[in-house]
């Protein structure tokens, strides 16, 4: 049995979306960035800054007793602004992040999952992402039955069907 609950994400989530975003940020070709120097990053701050705008979607991962442990958001991007694993304007981008201590529990799977229902209920048709390949989160990735439509030096961009 999981030891937390998946909600909504809020307004009020904004600052811990953005520790999780800093989580998500480093990668094995990054490590160790701090919050500052992450967000600092025009690319990457994108993800968070302004949440949550009219479109954003997201959930949270909460321990019993509260405190949150992981979030998972989407957010639409534009061809002039793309994130990292823009493929159009009318699909929106995944970011996801988990509390180290907590990674491997099975909060990442549950927060995929629930934002992957949450995006079915808003008629959205396909989810994408960015990962390095040597994230091991892409094995969750295509164990959730993301596919590669498009390859980078060290990275993969990636889309979900939702239909």
């Amino acid at each position: 049995m999981n030891d937390f609950v998946i909600r909504a994400a809020m307004t009020a989530d904004a600052s811990f979306l953005q520790d999780m975003l800093v989580e998500a940020a480093n990668t094995p070709s990054h490590p160790g960035r701090s919050r500052a120097e992450t967000l600092a990053v025009p690319e990457v701050a994108r993800y968070v800054n302004g949440w949550p705008r009219a479109t954003d979607l997201g959930v949270v991962a909460a321990e019993v007793d509260g405190r949150a442990v992981g979030a998972a958001w989407l957010r639409f991007f534009t061809e002039a602004e793309p994130a990292y694993g823009f493929v159009h304007a009318d699909i929106p981008e995944l970011a996801i992040g988990v509390v180290a201590d907590w990674r491997g529990r099975g909060v990442g799977r549950a927060l995929l999952r629930a934002l992957a229902d949450t995006a079915r209920q808003h008629g959205l048709e396909y989810i994408s992402l960015s990962v390095e390949r040597a994230n091991p989160a892409a094995a969750l990735y295509y164990a959730e039955g993301y596919r590669v439509v498009e390859s980078r030096d060290h990275a993969d961009t990636m889309l979900l069907d939702l239909q």
